[in-house]
């Protein structure tokens, strides 16, 4: 059973090393089920080609990252845009301080747990989406 949903800025943790890697990687070895948003694998490859651009990423890394952000989004249950996730998201906008995209992940994630977040997982490093999260009942990992 697929306990947590990712939010990009906890999956690009386990694509390169930082000094998050080592918490997010224990989140994962304990709850190997990933929800992901559809939007999450464009965010990654931003994220990614962005370090590449700043000369962040050894050489090489970057190829290696790519082939596990495959292998993630094949194993994970992968969250479609759909006209509830639109719905959802405008609501987030008017209810806590989100940008588009944290809006996005937040309401695919509600859809993911049929808005019963309680007891399910949010894995995020994102600040202003981790306390949304939260205030929508969901338990928000890493812990801080």
């Amino acid at each position: 059973m697929i306990t947590g949903f990712w939010d990009a800025s906890a999956v690009v943790p386990l694509l390169l090393e930082e000094p998050q890697s080592g918490p997010i990687e224990k989140i994962i070895r304990k709850n190997p089920g990933m929800a992901l948003w559809y939007g999450t694998r464009v965010e990654c490859l931003s994220a990614l080609n962005r370090r590449q651009r700043e000369k962040s990423v050894k050489p090489g890394d970057g190829g290696v990252a790519r082939k596990i952000l495959v292998e993630i989004f094949e194993g994970a249950q992968v969250i479609e845009p759909v006209h509830e996730i639109w719905i959802r998201a405008e609501r987030l906008l008017e209810t806590h301080s989100l940008r588009s995209g944290d809006a996005l992940q937040l309401a695919a994630a509600l859809v993911w747990c049929r808005e019963k977040p309680e007891g399910r997982l949010f894995i995020c490093q994102d600040q202003a989406l981790r306390e949304a999260a939260g205030r929508e009942g969901f338990t928000v990992l890493p812990v801080r």
